[in-house]
């Protein structure tokens, strides 16, 4: 039986033929495409001629680009689609292409070749992008071991090995959690406060479960509505303590060993490299550079935004007492933080709720795209996809095909919780043509019910805004080498164009242009848009407290792993400054922080108040000129555009015309 993996596809544009893939399919793919890339790396190492940047370093960059494709289908699939056999084959295919990597990073011919071209690079005459491209690929190899002695090449490897599979297990563990709990209601009593909009969500729940009543589970459109609205306040506890324990109970599922595990290996992969900690590794490679230059930023941070949170929480606090809660607790903040906005802004979640149908907002979205950056937005069905929720489009620019988009929007069992954007395909110029990106958007907003279509928070529909903003720097990219396109930016840099994006939902004459009632088309009223434009800061101190914990806690375990003996005892004590509610024994953040043990921000989680500032000093320069004026969104294509073919820095000065001031976030965030 042939492979479909292992063919050339024949569907449009050569997208993933989802329809003929088949798990057993995956292994033997892997297999073989490892062989076939081995291969082409014997190629450059053993070719004859003069090791020159074309032969060795751009042979390299196109290298595997098939085995790329792949691994792309699968892990897409392994977060979005999961099932049994696919988390069994990841936990396979996982050490194989570790392995692989690292045999390539500590091929000793083949960084021979490369230093050569690199001691010589002077004789080339590289542009910017080669240059990079070159830089990078030297840095990468070094990075990776190259210059280390057999035997530590060797520890090196099988560290990174490891590391591949107990961070997949850490996510795998994270959604197993998820997935086993529910809480079964069938009295309607106890959901008093929820809108019926939402009791209906939890009626459909129940009956696919074939229960009656009601059923509420950890996935976030079901567990944050509840946080929200239920006013039984031991129902909440419940849910909050539900939460709190994913991967922290001794069962088969628990996380604390892992993250021990997983930090000890990153702290040794840095020894072996000559650096201090895992931070110092990764860090010099950011932005940031370095851990103290990142304890500085959030601390600067936290000295502002404390004051501010201990006000709002106070003003929280008065609201509980009227209730006769003389201590609250973290499981009361959304539920009065709601009732506050309420009181101070008269905006109501559900009140909102119908004036964002999904379907109008992604419209909005891709209007805006086209204002912006003249990207035109087509559905269609000639695309297969790997569930029939999934809604694919051909986007054009001036009529010529520039990406295609994979648009996946409804929480499932094999999906696991959050929202994220990621590729099928990358981006490159090769023999002259311009290969085009597959690109997906991945959430998990509330379906449809039976008599209404699904209807987004406001919350809701900046997570779609910032996602896409993910996507555009994906769509828009130009450049030749698929590892310097679209988001394969400095870490610190890539939220730049998501959380950009999202200053739009704030702006009133964007918003009516979208913000309109699912059944009437009534507008958005003016005095609603208003009360979203001055709530934009509601609670602003509290969430950026919140986030600079997580960037703390983050930078502590990777730059002194050695004092984590306990890990409810290292969060309570690195978390302590940003912590403004008591701490409850039997829950505990780190274990389901999928971000720094899962995904790829270990010492990077920073990084989404880094670029805040980034992107409120990108949106004033808008705001100052127009926020939709031409000129300016050309230069922003262009950031968008260029990938990492240049210094982040260089492309942001490129942009604004110099670098970006805290004064711009601190002023949107306080005023």
């Amino acid at each position: 039986m042939q492979n479909p993996l292992l063919q050339t596809f024949s569907t449009k544009y050569q997208s993933a033929p989802f329809n003929d893939i088949k798990e057993e399919h995956f292994l033997p793919a892997f297999q073989e495409l490892i062989k076939v890339s081995e291969k082409e790396i014997d190629g450059i190492v053993e070719n004859e001629e003069e090791p020159t940047f074309e032969n060795v370093i751009e042979a390299l960059a196109f290298s595997g680009e098939k085995l790329e494709v792949v691994s792309g289908i699968f892990f897409n699939l392994n977060s979005a689609e999961t099932n049994d056999e696919i988390q069994k084959i990841a936990q396979e295919v996982s050490p194989l292409l570790t392995e692989f990597s690292a045999n390539i990073s500590q091929n000793k011919a083949l960084f021979e070749k490369i230093k050569k071209v690199y001691d010589q690079k002077e004789k080339y005459s590289l542009n910017d992008e080669q240059q990079m491209l070159l830089n990078e690929t030297y840095k990468g190899f070094v990075r990776s071991g190259a210059l280390l002695n057999e035997a530590d090449k060797e520890k090196f490897k099988n560290i990174s090995i490891e590391l591949s599979t107990k961070s997949l297990q850490f996510g795998q563990n994270v959604l197993a959690e998820t997935n086993n709990y529910f809480k079964h209601i069938t009295d309607e009593k106890e959901l008093a406060g929820i809108p019926e909009a939402i009791l209906q969500q939890y009626r459909d729940e129940a009956k696919e479960r074939n229960l009656d009543g009601f059923v509420v589970t950890l996935q976030y459109p079901s567990f944050l509505p509840l946080m929200t609205y239920a006013e039984n306040r031991e129902l909440r506890k419940e849910l909050a303590l539900a939460n709190g324990k994913k991967s922290f109970q001794n069962n088969e599922f628990d996380n604390q060993n892992l993250i021990k595990e997983i930090i000890s290996l990153k702290q040794k992969k840095a020894k072996l490299l000559g650096y201090e900690n895992y931070a110092d590794y990764v860090l010099e490679e950011r932005m940031a550079k370095s851990p103290a230059k990142v304890k500085s930023f959030l601390n600067e941070l936290l000295e502002k935004a404390k004051p501010f949170a201990e006000k709002e929480i106070d003003e929280l606090k008065t609201l509980a007492k009227a209730d006769g809660i003389s201590e609250m607790e973290s499981y009361d903040h959304t539920f009065y933080a709601e009732k506050l906005r309420k009181q101070k802004f008269d905006i109501d979640d559900e009140e909102l709720k119908p004036y964002f149908q999904l379907e109008k907002v992604q419209d909005a979205v891709f209007g805006l795209a086209k204002t912006l950056f003249g990207l035109e937005f087509k559905e269609t069905t000639e695309i297969q996809k790997y569930h029939e929720e999934v809604k694919t489009y051909e986007i054009f620019e001036d009529g010529t095909f520039k990406a295609l988009l994979y648009a996946d929007y409804f929480p499932r069992k094999g999906k696991r919780a959050g929202a994220w954007m990621t590729s099928f395909k990358s981006q490159s110029i090769k023999n002259g043509k311009n290969n085009r990106p597959h690109i997906s958007v991945v959430c998990n907003f509330s379906k449809p019910t039976s008599d209404t279509p699904s209807l987004l928070t406001f919350q809701e529909v900046t997570t779609l805004f910032h996602e896409f903003g993910h996507a555009l720097h994906g769509i828009l990219a130009n450049t030749t080498y698929p590892n310097l396109s679209g988001t394969s930016v400095k870490w610190d840099f890539v939220e730049l164009p998501s959380q950009f994006l999202e200053n739009y939902c704030y702006e009133p004459e964007f918003l009516k242009t979208f913000a309109k009632h699912y059944q009437t088309g009534e507008v958005l009223p003016n005095e609603k848009i208003q009360k979203i434009s001055d709530s934009k800061n509601f609670m602003e101190g509290y969430q950026t407290l919140r986030q600079i914990g997580f960037g703390i806690l983050d930078m502590g375990y990777h730059t002194i792993p050695e004092k984590v003996a306990d890990i409810k005892t290292f969060e309570v004590e690195e978390t302590k400054a940003t912590n403004l509610y008591p701490s409850n024994p039997e829950t505990v953040m780190s274990t389901s922080f999928s971000h720094i043990f899962q995904g790829g921000y270990s010492a990077g989680y920073y990084s989404y108040k880094w670029a805040e500032v980034l992107d409120a000093d990108a949106f004033q320069y808008f705001k100052e000129n127009g926020i939709f004026n031409p000129e300016i969104a050309a230069k922003y294509k262009v950031l968008l555009s260029s990938g990492g073919t240049k210094d982040p820095m260089e492309l942001y000065k490129n942009f604004r015309g110099s670098e970006p001031k805290v004064e711009s976030l601190l002023k949107r965030a306080f005023g």
